[in-house]
């Protein structure tokens, strides 16, 4: 086999033991018996795959222990599905190496097959009470950036004063904080699914009420009105963009569209509120 050969497969023997201590490690952290289980059978096949591997290059490798504590600790904070789909997906580019490598290992096809269906459906069955009210969060967090974003642009022209645009719009977000997780509460327990109806109205609320916070610091830290609310609407942009890569990841959709969809209608509502504020505040003779 050629050298060139035998360097890549070495590459792939360390992914695949680093990987095998990935998910041993996971597998040992956690409490739930299922999620146990599943981590379990998914470090067995990588450590499998690594002997495999073994068999052609005759030698041990040492893993990444970089990557190890990275992904263990994204995989404990951002949650289980999360971290190893994020994981899978860094190594994409690897799996489009084995039809290439299968012409002097016939068991690379063997390899590519499992890592693309059964540990992915494995990944899949992972019972994780985050993913479950991941649309309550999202539910406080799209209201939270629709509405506020747009109430503090009206604001801003119609107020003039950075601190009393501040204190109009924490009472706002806090009232209307609450008034989402009452909501929320009273349609998931009409629902009678899986949900908790409390879970998913704390969900609900501490999304709202963080993303509350964040577009509103900047009138309490600045003193210029329309560098407060550019930084307001970079804000906004960036809980969108950190949201939206976290569902597209954990949930397999579409990262553009998704977030093209949520920045456009954030967006477009402060515009409109905007232009309207400057409106109301002309024809009422506002002066602040």
């Amino acid at each position: 086999m050629p050298d060139k050969k035998i360097k890549e497969i070495l590459i792939f023997q360390r992914n695949e033991i680093t990987e095998y201590i990935i998910y041993k490690k996971l597998s040992e952290a956690t409490k739930n018996p299922g999620n146990k289980d599943i981590l379990k059978r998914i470090s067995e096949d990588e450590l499998r795959h690594y002997n495999i591997w073994k068999e052609y290059t005759n030698e041990d490798v040492k893993p990444d222990n970089f990557k190890i504590w990275k992904y263990f600790l994204i995989s404990k904070i951002l949650g289980l599905t999360f971290g190893l789909k994020l994981m899978e997906k860094g190594e994409e580019q690897a799996q489009l190496n084995y039809d290439d490598i299968s012409k002097f290992v016939p068991r690379a096809k063997e390899i590519s097959e499992e890592e693309n269906e059964h540990e992915r459906q494995l990944i899949d069955l992972i019972d994780e009470e985050r993913l479950k009210y991941v649309s309550s969060m999202l539910l406080g967090l799209n209201d939270a950036l629709v509405e506020l974003t747009g109430a503090l642009a009206g604001f801003t022209l119609a107020l003039q004063n950075t601190r009393l645009i501040a204190t109009v719009g924490l009472v706002t977000g806090i009232a209307a904080s609450l008034s989402m997780a009452a909501s929320e509460y009273l349609s998931t327990k009409s629902e009678e699914g899986s949900k908790n109806p409390i879970k998913a109205s704390v969900y609900t609320g501490l999304a709202y009420i963080c993303t509350v916070f964040l577009l509103i610091f900047p009138f309490l830290l600045f003193q210029n009105l329309y560098f407060c609310l550019s930084f307001t609407v970079f804000n906004a942009i960036l809980v969108i963009f950190m949201f939206t890569f976290y569902i597209s990841v954990a949930k397999d959709i579409s990262f553009r569209r998704r977030f093209a969809e949520m920045a456009a209608i954030s967006l477009g509502v402060a515009a409109l509120t905007f232009i309207i504020g400057f409106f109301i505040r002309m024809f009422l003779g506002i002066e602040i």
